[in-house]
């Protein structure tokens, strides 16, 4: 818990946490730092994570947080759906009115007299209800959701939740992560104008002209040709050299160009084929767009422009960014045609506006819309108005990509996870490299974009000696450093505003700037026209500040380009920012589906909101999800026939393995491989009614779906699970399909029949038989199913995990939420349904040790090999259920912060802010030679007095007599009570004991309980 990072990744992107904030108190007084203990400003256990685009200017970092929303109950704003179906999903049976849902391949048509006459009943039903109960609509919604969104009483919510009009009534919400006023001014030059008009207007960078010689993509199913993408964001900026072509209409386009500040009829050129802007709830909320916003579909921040041209940007054979040249840039679909839905203002907007989008896109003749916007730590309930307006635009043939957010630092924080959606992760594609080369020779492989000077070392210095402590010189603040002691030398600090401390040190003489994170972040690179190396992880902080620590005026460093690969596991590799699964919300529902390029993305945005550029780099899933978007295009493209499910399971099913993982939790179905889904010779896809059950469904699961992955991931292991799904051969020839199982070990997995003949259209059944053998209680074990073809291969991942004691949101990283429990008071929450035996081991002491140790650098960051480090090694034998580690002190002006490893793999680390009582704790733990280190943090004294306790609780061992009282019998998913009484009085001090459970003889790992003798009086 020290100062939060901040600097560049998405929309779909808010601070994860990390920990649990344990006991706080005021550090002690004369601390270093404008009253901040120590180097780093102490804040909570947040880690903020990079913005892609919501934080490159000086300031943004202060942005404001996002609105607040109604709960549901109090007064506020509301979305109320309606009982009636929408244009998209009506199939019929009001007397009168002809069904308006396209058949299969067919698109809705929203001019057709059917459709127009069931819009006059919607709108009169509406009527109806808002009237009974004295509503004021804001935004009506009839194609991709029946209803409105209205700011209610209590009394009125009441009512209409009574009303069998109403299917449901929920608190309206913001979505997104604001972003501060633009700095640039805006331009308003016309579309037409020559590309160096553009280029002159719109800042230093330019683009080469579409039309110069390059590589331009030939028109055809191949480019999107003929796909309108619609593109929900914060806008376009329409004179982008990405965008500008003259393109007829496609037929059946039913899209306008709205016009407005700074964006006028013109800027429609038919490469932007229409253009919206939807802020209704927005100023019904707060009386005006944020500040530097303006009304029109114009982006003034630069992330819709980035993602509709990474989705459909025409091809350019060069684009020059600051002076650099960066080579070709396109769109994936360079023919496409784009629609703007403009729905955040500030990079916020409320789930209203964003229906009212959906709503327009869908019945303006998208076939693909784009969604990089998501929610604060995901999704946390099924079925959201969002996300059944998706439903019905996917009912109605249109394909949906959204980002599946940038929080991998908390697994199951997966945005955008409705089963209809194809959700996306992000992949690393490039390398980036750039090395920094201490004066003592250690390498440090970080991150860059720019030009580095190589060549000998310069003389380094860190911030904090070179400048104000009072006005942030750790982080280089503007304003804080002295021009006289950092000139001609590379500059060290601590993140925080990169922009704005590239700025500082580029102005006051610096050679250079390096960037390390006492809090560990994620891999991520931005352009600043300066030399910077990014180090994002925390062990990197640690050896550069503990170096600068030891060489207050002889540092020294080499900043090159380039490194030894070890920042990646590989290319293509998972982004660690990237969010991971399991789906926290439905269990039968995998997450993310796939990954894409999403690091490093060079694209158009605005120079508005970009000091000037035309062109920037970007990271973040965010930048991904248009990547498959465009995808999508060239599929519908080249397969007008196939709904949104076929190409969404194309997608997947050819997907490959990354680099450094094969788990689908991480990955999804994997990389995405767009020229082999073009021809994936199966299809396996949900039918419309399956995903509309799922939708009418107050907690669904999902595995029930035909969808091209299967998830348990929580499920009776004492019994076997059946499943099944629908192979369709979309394939030109008759062809043999194989089964083979891969990965998933200690699973038994059938699938019958083991093989398939199927003729071109032709489908078959299989059933696939998942039985626990020998795999882990509460563990997920991942692996795939392949059907191999002669010609063809579709594999689907397979995520599965037993449900022992407790269930489990998220996925088998960091805590074990509920295994860890009190003997006198108890409890599990068992996963099946039978008989309950239970045996312990009894209790066994923490045993404490007493240390001495110098203190090093106050408030500083850890290193193994700093001062003021402790290390302890301790072995831990087989069959151990748990080691637990404790430090205390009686020092309250001294801070410990604790970390264990097994040799140099951080296992877990314990360091909330300010407080000694660090605890970390491994359950089931491999053999082998584990070590601990205590980091005096803050020393209260020149020498630290610390305690270091331990206990190793053996899974088959017998320690002190203990008496277990539990229940008999269990029911499956209720909560039950159980005691580990001590025969005999304990000694004074803590204990822990290993508590195992079993039914009808199947052995589930239990608890690692503690308690103390006063528990017991």
């Amino acid at each position: 818990m020290r100062r939060l990072a901040i600097p560049t990744l998405v929309f779909a992107l808010i601070a994860g946490t990390a920990g649990i904030a344990g006991p706080a108190s005021a550090a002690p007084a004369g601390t270093k730092g404008g009253g901040a203990g120590g180097y780093f400003t102490p804040g909570s256990d947040k880690k903020v994570i990079l913005t892609d685009g919501a934080d490159r200017r000086p300031g943004g970092r202060n942005a404001a947080e996002q609105q607040a929303t109604a709960d549901e109950s109090r007064p506020g704003r509301y979305i109320v759906e309606l009982a009636e179906e929408p244009l998209t999903s009506y199939a019929g049976g009001s007397s009168g009115l002809a069904r308006t849902r396209p058949e299969a391949g067919d698109r809705l048509d929203v001019t057709s007299a059917p459709a127009r006459a069931y819009r006059s009943h919607l709108d009169a039903q509406r009527s109806a209800v808002a009237a009974a109960a004295k509503v004021q609509v804001t935004a009506a919604y009839t194609t991709a959701f029946n209803g409105f969104s209205a700011k209610l009483t209590t009394e009125q919510v009441t009512a209409l939740r009574a009303d069998k009009r109403v299917r449901a009534v929920t608190a309206s919400r913001a979505l997104g992560t604001p972003t501060p006023p633009p700095t640039a001014p805006i331009a308003t030059t016309p579309a037409t104008a020559t590309p160096e008009q553009r280029d002159q207007s719109a800042g230093a960078d330019t683009a080469g002209r579409p039309d110069t010689p390059g590589k331009p993509g030939k028109p055809g199913p191949g480019t999107g040709a003929g796909m309108v993408i619609g593109v929900l964001d914060t806008g376009i900026w329409p004179e982008s050299a990405s965008f500008a072509k003259t393109m007829p209409a496609p037929a059946n386009w039913r899209g306008t160009c709205q016009t407005g500040v700074a964006f006028v009829a013109e800027h429609c050129n038919g490469k932007i084929v229409g253009a919206r802007y939807f802020a209704d709830s927005w100023l019904a909320y707060g009386g005006t767009v944020p500040e530097g916003e303006i009304l029109s579909p114009r982006d003034v921040s630069g992330h819709g422009t980035h993602t509709a041209s990474t989705a459909a940007g025409l091809p350019l054979p060069n684009v020059t960014i600051d002076g650099r040249r960066f080579g070709p840039v396109s769109g994936v679909a360079p023919d496409a045609q784009i629609a703007v839905y403009k729905v955040l203002w500030g990079g916020m907007g409320y789930d209203a506006d964003i229906i009212a989008g959906i709503d327009a896109a869908v019945a303006d003749g998208v076939q693909v819309i784009n969604f990089s916007i998501g929610s604060q730590l995901g999704d946390w309930e099924a079925n959201t108005p969002i996300g059944i307006a998706f439903l019905n635009a996917t009912l109605a043939g249109v394909f949906v990509a959204a980002s599946a957010g940038n929080t991998g630092i908390v697994s199951g924080a997966i945005s955008n996870a409705a089963p209809w959606v194809t959700t996306v992760g992000a992949a690393v594609t490039k390398l980036d490299e750039a090395t920094v080369k201490l004066g003592d020779g250690t390498k440090l492989v970080g991150g860059s974009l720019d030009a580095l000077p190589g060549g000998d070392s310069l003389p380094m210095v860190f911030g904090d000696q070179a400048g104000s402590p009072d006005l942030g010189a750790v982080y280089c603040e503007p304003g804080s450093l002295d021009s006289a002691k950092i000139k001609g030398k590379v500059v060290a600090c601590a993140l925080s505003d990169m922009f704005g401390s590239a700025a500082e040190i580029k102005a006051k003489g610096g050679a250079a700037m390096v960037v390390f994170d006492p809090v560990g972040n994620y891999r991520i690179n931005s352009i600043f026209n300066f030399p910077v190396v990014y180090l994002p992880t925390e062990k990197q902080a640690g050896t550069l500040f503990n170096y600068l620590m030891r060489h207050p005026t002889d540092a020294k460093a080499s900043v090159r380009s380039g490194g030894d690969g070890s920042s990646v596991p590989g290319l293509p590799s998972v982004a660690d920012f990237s969010s991971t699964g399991p789906d926290k919300v439905t269990f039968g529902v995998f997450k993310p589906d796939l990954v894409a390029p999403g690091s490093d993305i060079i694209a158009a945005v605005s120079p508005a909101g970009n000091f000037g550029r035309n062109y920037d780099a970007y990271s973040g899933t965010s930048m991904a999800s248009p990547y498959v978007a465009g995808s999508a295009a060239i599929l519908r493209a080249t397969h007008p026939d196939w709904s949104p499910g076929a190409v969404a399971s194309a997608l997947r099913t050819t997907a490959t393995d990354t680099v450094g993982t094969t788990d689908p939790l991480e990955q999804g179905s994997g990389f995405i491989n767009l020229a082999k889904a073009t021809d994936p010779g199966l299809v396996i896809q949900p039918t419309a009614k399956e995903l509309v059950t799922f939708s009418e469904t107050a907690q669904p699961d999902g595995k029930e779906l035909n969808l091209p992955a299967i998830s348990l991931r929580e499920y009776d292991g004492t019994r076997p699970v059946t499943v099944t799904r629908t192979l369709t051969n979309v394939g030109k020839t008759k062809e043999t399909y194989r089964s083979s199982v891969s990965g998933l070990p200690g699973m038994k997995v059938t699938v019958s029949p083991a093989s398939v003949t199927l003729a071109p259209g032709q489908s078959a059944t299989v059933t696939i038989t998942v039985r626990r053998g020998g795999a882990p209680w509460d563990r997920y074990v991942t692996g795939s199913i392949t059907w191999q073809g002669k010609a063809h291969s579709a594999r689907i991942p397979v995520a599965a995990r037993p449900w022992g004691i407790t269930p489990r949101p998220y996925a088998d990283d960091g805590e074990e939420f509920g295994r860890m429990t009190n003997g006198a008071f108890g409890s599990v929450q068992p996963g099946f349904t039978g008989p309950f035996v239970g045996r312990s081991t009894g209790y066994t002491p923490m045993r404490r040790t007493s240390y001495s140790m110098p203190a090093g650098v106050y408030g500083g960051v850890f290193d193994p090999k700093a001062t003021g480090v402790k290390k302890v090694d301790f072995t831990v034998p087989a069959n151990t259920a748990g080691i637990v580690v404790e430090t205390t002190t009686d020092d309250p002006n001294t801070n410990l912060d604790l970390y264990l490893y097994k040799g140099d793999k951080l296992i877990y680390s314990s360091d909330r802010y300010w407080t000694s009582t660090e605890q970390a704790y491994k359950f089931l733990p491999e053999p082998g030679r584990y070590t601990a280190y205590v980091f005096a943090q803050y020393p209260g004294s020149p020498v630290v007095d610390f305690q270091l306790g331990h206990a190793i609780i053996g899974r088959n061992t017998t320690y002190a007599g203990a008496t277990l009282e539990a229940p008999a019998s269990v029911e499956r998913g209720l909560t039950y009570s159980f005691k580990l009484k001590p025969t005999k009085p304990l000694p004074e001090g803590d204990f822990w004991a290993y508590t195992e459970w079993s039914t009808n003889g199947t052995v589930v790992p239990g608890n690692l309980v503690y308690t103390q003798q006063s528990s017991w009086e």
